[in-house]
């Protein structure tokens, strides 16, 4: 059975400990701060229970109180979940091909998604992204920047998620930039809708069988 996510204000993070785990602690101040300084609504959701988290239980949000350009974090196996409401804007520059020419994997080559979203936008419907929220590097945490303006931390980016740790830059659908320390783009973890307005993160649409496991890396 799927738990729902409910609001809450601030950051909540399991506890554990692994190095992952540390790294995830470790940068979650800064990846906060970040996203204030974007001044981007970030809003953070309750985690489920720790039996749910436990056992990787589905987690369902309604993304229709997600308003356009905020991004929502769940959590989903103890990751962090970025759930983005994108706008016209973004997913414009998503196809700008001055854009693209900067990307890795521009095309989803490298599996790190579910064949249902190894498309230009890496998502089931275009206007909501659905990430894993670890960095491909080193597991930190990146920080949200949904557009390039005046608080982009690094030049000569469209914006989308930069991680402070080592430098490394993905594009509003999570896909990394060349020539940064990550090596693939950020996961695409299963998921659904499960009718118009929520999704289920943790399930796959019911024509797929796919195995989250075979991803390149997390």
């Amino acid at each position: 059975m799927a738990s729902s996510a409910s609001t809450a204000s601030g950051i909540e993070h399991p506890e554990g400990g692994s190095r992952r785990d540390f790294l995830l602690v470790a940068t979650a101040a800064v990846a906060a701060v970040g996203a204030a300084a974007c001044l981007v609504p970030l809003i953070d959701q309750m985690n489920p229970d720790a039996s749910t988290l436990a056992a990787g239980g589905p987690v369902d949000l309604d993304v229709s109180k997600v308003a356009e350009g905020a991004q929502v974090v769940i959590y989903w196996r103890q990751r962090p979940i970025f759930v983005f409401h994108r706008g016209k804007t973004t997913l414009d520059a998503l196809q700008s091909k001055s854009d693209l020419a900067l990307l890795a994997d521009p095309d989803s080559k490298q599996v790190q998604q579910a064949p249902y979203a190894a498309n230009w936008h890496r998502s089931i419907k275009p206007e909501i992204s659905v990430l894993v929220g670890i960095c491909t590097h080193l597991g930190c945490i990146p920080l949200f920047y949904p557009d390039a303006s005046a608080t982009t931390p690094v030049p000569n980016w469209p914006g989308g998620y930069f991680c402070p740790c080592h430098g490394s830059k993905y594009d509003a659908a999570g896909r990394v930039f060349s020539g940064v320390p990550a090596p693939y783009n950020l996961p695409v973890p299963p998921y659904r809708f499960v009718n118009d307005t929520t999704i289920r993160v943790g399930e796959n649409p019911s024509d797929s069988a796919w195995d989250f496991d075979s991803i390149r890396q997390l």
